[in-house]
């Protein structure tokens, strides 16, 4: 059965599917870590689980509104409506700060991700020997994935709907960055910037009356990735989901330990101080066709201690930490 939500509960859901959203884009930053955070990871996948073969039957005999309590579709709208909805605004402020004050975004992450372990320690009651061995597995995971190099870019549609799948795992697997992972990939500039903003000129044109707009061959090709990467992400989203409730269920403990493990290890990745390398060739940066210098990986480095731009970067830090702490909270006095 569907949930009957008020009003202000419906708005505050689409503003959780901001803030994943937002999160799923910036490379690093885990979209499940915030729905867990936030309250509604479980509900997420548990929606995610019921696109099954009865969901089908239900659609294909015309009972529409039985699907749709059978999926939870309002939960769903709402995050879903909130995450994608991002991408073309939120996503596109974070993306200006992230050029214009890049340490200090990373610095508010990187507390933001402290304030998750934080908060979901709090409900690993059961802090045994083999728990800790599975924080620890966690960790290592983290953090061998945080120092991978980048692949090259690739536009092969079979590529692009791998890369929906795996890339779609940032919003089901807490601590696990999908954007991070299309870096590794070597397809975050291809599908979650270049594409994005093809589809959002094509609207745009289309909404205006422009119609040429699908002669360019171009926007199409941009358009078919997108399309593909979508159904990627649809798949990948139903299938990791069906496999996260079946292991939620029996193992929750377990899984909460190595997520604690996995979300400490995701902080090499945001770690706030450094550089990026691109790939270089005879003193020139290598660019992809859209003229994007190639990343290469990440340099990180110690910072100076008594500089106002690191006191400032720590300040960031603890306002990202509060920030958690305090959602945290306040959710679980709502609940009550």
């Amino acid at each position: 059965m569907q949930k009957e939500r008020t009003f202000a509960q419906k708005v505050a859901l689409f503003v959780k599917g901001l803030a994943m959203g937002a999160a799923n884009k910036v490379p690093g930053v885990s979209g499940g870590t915030v729905s867990f955070v936030l309250g509604f990871y479980e509900e997420l996948i548990y929606s995610f689980q019921k696109v099954n073969l009865k969901a089908c039957k239900l659609l294909f005999r015309g009972k529409f509104a039985l699907f749709f309590e059978h999926i939870n579709a309002q939960f769903l709208f709402l995050i879903m409506g909130g995450s994608i909805f991002s991408y073309f605004s939120i996503s596109l402020v974070l993306d200006y700060f992230l050029q214009n004050y890049q340490l200090y975004v990373w610095s508010w992450f990187f507390g933001m991700i402290i304030g998750s372990i934080i908060y979901i320690a709090k409900g690993l009651e059961d802090w045994s020997r083999k728990n800790f061995v599975y924080i620890f597995i966690g960790v290592a995971i983290g953090l061998a994935i945080s120092f991978l190099t980048p692949a090259k870019e690739n536009d092969n549609l079979w590529f692009v709907f791998l890369c929906g799948i795996i890339g779609v795992s940032g919003m089901t697997l807490p601590g696990l960055s999908g954007s991070f992972i299309l870096i590794l990939l070597g397809n975050y500039v291809l599908l979650l910037v270049d594409s994005v903003n093809v589809l959002f000129n094509i609207i745009t044109n289309l909404l205006s009356g422009n119609f040429q707009v699908l002669s360019d061959p171009i926007k199409i090709k941009y358009l078919k990735i997108i399309s593909v990467f979508t159904a990627g992400s649809i798949f990948g989203l139903v299938s990791i989901s069906h496999v996260l409730g079946y292991v939620l269920k029996r193992f929750n403990k377990i899984v909460n330990a190595i997520i604690i493990g996995f979300i400490t290890g995701s902080l090499g990745i945001v770690w706030p101080w450094k550089k990026t390398v691109f790939v270089v060739e005879n003193n020139t940066f290598l660019l992809d066709k859209e003229g994007h210098k190639i990343v290469k990986n990440y340099e990180r480095f110690i910072p100076e201690v008594f500089t106002l731009e690191t006191f400032l970067a720590v300040f960031y830090i603890f306002v990202g930490i509060a920030l958690i702490v305090i959602i945290g909270y306040y959710d679980k006095r709502r609940a009550k």
